[in-house]
């Protein structure tokens, strides 16, 4: 495994990282803290609501054993002049959709140098707040490297920042943030991986029930809540609409440029 001290981008991330949620006052709680293991490579499954996911986690798994994560990020954040300096230099794993067979390949070498992967399985940030249909790569590295997959779902990171919606500094400010970590999902060669995804799908809901029941905030007739809890949220069928949508006219634009 990597020695931490050699890596000074992702040390000065992570401290920017703690000043942000610092000064915005961001509460955390976490359930299942044991199941992030200390040594050794893993997948970690995120749900994903948030913009703010990736630091979240990485900041929680940093106060429990001072751990990086590598993250599998697309192609277009690395093309970006400063993001894409700070990715490389954090060692996270470019996903060009055109080529995945690279950063597949690249992540299974992760895995088995020791590493943390860390993974959105939902393939983006779900505007519905629900966890959506998961791709099955998770399931297949995590069989290829023999590694067991880590759940790990996040409630309130999404009121920091999320799609198609900009938080203003005072809602931020002292959002109360909930991790759990699910025990470990382990796996065998000759494992149907549409089925462990199955599997997999059903305990990040599972553990996404239980942060909502628990969650210090009532959340009737917010935006941040859930439709089928009482939100304002779009559902998921509202949701899959917009986003389709939104790549439709993407790439009509990618086709107009030439």
């Amino acid at each position: 495994m990597r020695r931490r001290s050699g890596e000074p981008i992702y040390s000065t991330a992570i401290a920017a990282g703690r000043t942000v949620f610092g000064l915005f006052r961001v509460r955390p709680g976490v359930t299942g803290l044991t199941n992030l293991p200390d040594a050794g490579g893993a997948v970690l499954a995120i749900t994903h609501f948030g913009y703010a996911d990736f630091a979240l986690v990485e900041w929680m798994t940093w106060r429990k054993n001072r751990r990086h994560i590598r993250f599998m990020a697309k192609k277009g954040a690395f093309d970006k002049p400063v993001v894409g300096w700070l990715l490389r230099g954090m060692q996270h794993i470019n996903v060009d959709m055109t080529a995945g067979a690279q950063a597949y390949a690249d992540a299974v070498r992760a895995l088995n140098a020791g590493e943390l992967v860390g993974v959105f399985p939902e393939g983006g940030v779900n505007a519905s707040f629900t966890v959506r249909d998961l791709k099955t790569g998770a399931a297949r590295m995590a069989m290829e490297a023999r590694v067991p997959i880590v759940p790990i779902a996040v409630w309130g990171g999404h009121r920091l920042l999320t799609k198609n919606h900009k938080p203003s500094l005072g809602e931020a400010y002292r959002t109360p943030v909930t991790f759990a970590v699910g025990t470990p999902v382990r796996v065998g060669a000759e494992d149907d991986p549409q089925q462990v995804t199955d599997r997999l799908h059903g305990v990040l809901q599972k553990l996404v029930d239980g942060l909502q029941a628990r969650y210090p905030e009532p959340g009737a007739g917010r935006w941040w809540q859930p439709a089928h809890l009482g939100g304002t949220a779009p559902t998921p069928a509202e949701a899959a609409a917009t986003e389709a949508e939104r790549q439709r006219r993407k790439a009509a634009a990618r086709t107009a440029a030439g």
